[in-house]
């Protein structure tokens, strides 16, 4: 058959299919270059640390954050989830990556946090809401343009009116390809991850209350805390 598009998740899965499979760090069938991403633990990657965003823990600090329900995207092995819970949300974490989530399996066994974390694809895996927090140090930036559209869908399936996202991506001008969305497509690859500058993830989220959006505070290798300045922080709120 030539004509199969008949709803948005065929034009989705289409879009999908115009990425090399090599580019593909969002669906399923991504889970095992993050696995072997994640198998050494030893590596020097800057979020393997065991503490969580410097920005998430100032929004908490400063009771910007009150415990309640939240889901953590791509969770990778499970640093701010194990954070969240012991703060005493209850705590959901969704990555494509068994080696991640068990990873997080165990850190969060360490400290004595219960979080229940889910293997699979968070637009398709993620479990009900309502959530009070979303929460992703990653994930957006590394969606193509396109899955834009199903990560607003998916906030608008499970945060709670009133609730919060929280999220770090790469900054322009520090990480990231700049290049204008349409260019990707024609590449074929996402080069790394996208970058955004505020003015964008003000736009993306234009239906959000912005409480905060500031660049990252850079954090020693050995500090109890994450942070990278090549990262954007923002934090908004659901009407």
């Amino acid at each position: 058959m030539n004509r199969t598009i008949r709803t948005i998740d065929d034009v989705m899965e289409l879009l999908d299919r115009m990425f090399a499979a090599g580019a593909d760090r969002w669906t399923e069938q991504a889970s095992g270059w993050w696995d072997e991403f994640y198998a050494d633990r030893s590596r020097q990657v800057p979020f393997f640390t065991g503490g969580p965003d410097e920005s998430l823990a100032s929004y908490a600090d400063r009771g910007l954050l009150v415990p309640g329900r939240a889901l953590d995207l791509g969770c990778g092995p499970g640093r701010n989830a194990v954070y969240l819970a012991l703060l005493g949300f209850e705590v959901d974490a969704v990555d494509l990556s068994p080696t991640a989530v068990e990873w997080g399996r165990e850190r969060a066994r360490e400290a004595g946090a219960e979080v229940r974390f889910v293997c699979g694809d968070a637009f398709t895996s993620a479990p009900a809401g309502p959530y009070d927090l979303v929460y992703d140090s990653g994930c957006l930036h590394h969606l193509p343009p396109h899955r834009r559209v199903s990560y607003l869908a998916l906030l608008e399936r499970v945060l709670a009116p009133g609730g919060h996202l929280g999220l770090t991506c790469f900054a322009a001008g520090r990480m990231g390809s700049e290049q204008p969305d349409e260019d990707f497509y024609r590449d074929g690859r996402l080069h790394g991850g996208l970058a955004y500058t505020p003015q964008e993830l003000r736009r993306i989220f234009s239906g959000y209350t912005e409480v905060e959006l500031r660049p990252m505070t850079e954090q020693p290798r050995d500090a109890p805390l994450f942070g990278q300045a090549f990262l954007l922080s923002a934090l908004f709120r659901r009407p």
